[in-house]
């Protein structure tokens, strides 16, 4: 699991090793790691080190100094470095002294003293910064045209919560120190690739993790020789209408794809689905359906009585449930239909469904919102968007960062659902089965987008994603294997 920090653990764990160790020794090391991944990066994309050039976006404060230290190290390998001072009076005295003594520029930040560098190191704020960037330091980063590499997180972006709100830096890479922290899951597009040094911090068990895909292969359910298809999982899909058919179609192929031993449909696209998936076992309606070992309701079903009166059957039986799309809009009237239910619920809302249930967008802190739903009702909330987030009722909660966002595209919220349903009812806990069903949603996406001969992605459909999810679970299990 990769685990994220807020920055009051993360400051919390430097504490004793500010006071045990000598000081300036954990800057340094912590520069000494920025300055290895600088200067990996000057290789990567010149052919060399020595002789290249980087200036240093310095702030006044300890991130400051981090860059200072760095600029140090690389002027030590032949970098010619310029440190463009923010504030020149507060710049960290240890970091620039470091750093003229090895031969570095230090010059006030201005907009015509830029150059051309070949690479830029933000270290305007750290952690502790909030807010947008101030308008001098924002002049200046509208200027620059080289990669950026963030010491520690991108300035401008909150550390906690990924959000912004006014003039930030978008780096190319973001070197974190000790721990990742949330915003390197929830503003990726602002992070870029992110490297970790190790400083040698102790930290506790964190709430907010990420399952890496080959744990996610590891635990993909796979028929066993004494498995048949009812001990492999039957789910039941309660969705799609005759007004949109489609849904029926995507939500039961996504469980179809997601290899349940079976999939029930009970409603009135049958025919339709069938059509596209004869494996699937149909019946007119819930009350038809027969047995099941989780339930999926929602996409495209209506908000009519009828629907209101289907749903509050399912959420009835003491089933695992997930409801999404039309289904959160009927919750939305009535949630005291799932709250305090003893079996596990699952709730799927994007954000516009996010407010309609709670009266309220979940930006700018996406996770505090998604785990105050999740405890406020009892039940487990799957949040959508690039940066999935999965809250338990107890406020752990697991975040798949996709990668892209190709699967922004009308139906493939329903394909995730029959996905999650079918790991649901093959015995896997809600949480971890939305965290597992996001990841493969999110693979199988960025190959449909990605499946021109010259690799480069461009808009796909919510069928194409269908399609890829055997070849995304596929991948994720020889990632377990090797």
């Amino acid at each position: 699991m990769r685990r994220y920090y807020p920055c009051e653990q993360v400051r919390a764990a430097e504490a004793p090793l500010l006071a045990a160790l000598p000081e300036g020794t954990l800057m340094r090391r912590a520069a000494f790691g920025l300055a290895r991944v600088a200067a990996t990066e000057l290789r990567a994309r010149t052919g060399s080190v020595a002789g290249r050039r980087v200036s240093l976006l310095v702030g006044s404060g300890d991130n400051g100094g981090d860059a200072l230290w760095a600029g140090a190290f690389l002027r030590r390998r032949g970098v010619a470095v310029t440190a463009l001072l923010l504030d020149p009076e507060r710049a960290h005295r240890a970091g620039a002294a470091a750093l003229r003594t090895a031969g570095g520029r230090l010059v006030p930040a201005d907009p015509g003293r830029i150059g051309d560098p070949d690479l830029v190191l933000d270290g305007i704020v750290g952690i502790s910064g909030r807010g947008p960037l101030r308008p001098a330091a924002a002049t200046v980063v509208e200027q620059i045209t080289a990669p950026i590499v963030a010491v520690d997180t991108p300035s401008g972006v909150d550390p906690d919560t990924g959000a912004v709100d006014g003039p930030a830096v978008t780096a190319a890479v973001t070197v974190t120190f000790g721990a990742y922290k949330p915003v390197h899951v929830l503003a990726p597009a602002r992070c870029g690739r992110v490297e970790l040094v190790d400083i040698g911090l102790e930290l506790p068990p964190s709430h907010l993790v990420a399952a890496e895909p080959a744990e996610i292969g590891a635990i993909w359910p796979v028929p066993g020789a004494d498995d048949d298809k009812y001990s492999q999982g039957v789910v039941g899909i309660v969705a799609g209408s005759a007004r949109f058919p489609g849904a029926g179609v995507l939500c039961a192929g996504g469980a179809v794809a997601a290899t349940s031993g079976m999939v029930r449909y009970a409603g009135s696209a049958a025919p339709v689905v069938l059509a596209r998936f004869p494996e699937v076992v149909a019946a007119p309606s819930f009350a038809e359906a027969g047995r099941v070992q989780a339930w999926v309701f929602g996409p495209g079903g209506g908000t009519d009585h009828q629907a209101a009166d289907t749903l509050r059957e399912v959420l009835a039986t003491d089933l695992p449930v997930l409801i999404d799309a039309d289904g959160l809009t009927l919750l939305s009237r009535q949630p005291e239909l799932v709250r305090g239910r003893d079996a596990p619920t699952l709730l799927t809302p994007h954000a516009g469904e996010f407010a309609r249930l709670t009266g309220r967008r979940p930006e700018p802190d996406r996770v505090t919102a998604v785990r105050a739903l999740a405890a406020d009702w009892g039940v487990h909330v799957l949040l959508k968007g690039r940066s999935t987030l999965i809250a338990n009722p107890d406020g752990h909660v697991f975040v798949n960062e996709a990668g892209g966002s190709w699967a922004a595209t009308a139906g493939a919220g329903d394909v995730l659902s029959g996905m999650i349903g079918a790991l649901m009812s093959a015995g896997m806990a809600p949480d971890l089965a939305g965290a597992a069903g996001a990841r493969a949603h999110a693979v199988a996406a960025d190959t449909a987008a990605r499946g021109g001969a010259d690799g480069a992605g461009a808009p796909t459909s919510a069928s194409a994603i269908l399609d890829r999810v055997p070849a995304a679970v596929r991948r994720l299990r020889s990632m377990a294997e090797s």
